[in-house]
């Protein structure tokens, strides 16, 4: 599984509308609202590194009122869950 980060700039009119309308996009896992330099976060969760190229400029950048996006494609996940989940293994 591939997983990006996208960044997104939105019209801060619609942010609520433009989290919704990207939150039930294929392959977009979660959408978060976020203070920073960024409204939205979406996390993009795919089979093949290509499908990005489907998910994020041919689906989530076309969203009316995303104004840019930034995506990060992650090399590999660190997760205390899933650290926990493995210890739990032997014991």
């Amino acid at each position: 599984m591939i997983t990006a980060i996208v960044m997104i700039k939105a019209d801060v009119h619609r942010i609520p509308e433009v989290a919704e309308a990207i939150a039930e996009i294929e392959g977009v896992s979660e959408v978060y609202s976020v203070t920073g330099g960024v409204d939205l976060i979406a996390m993009v969760r795919v089979r093949r590194h290509e499908d990005l190229a489907d998910v994020i400029p041919g689906r989530v950048n076309k969203v009316p009122g995303v104004i840019s996006s930034d995506t990060h494609i992650s090399f590999q996940t660190y997760s205390k869950h899933d650290l926990e989940s493995a210890f739990a293994l032997g014991w």
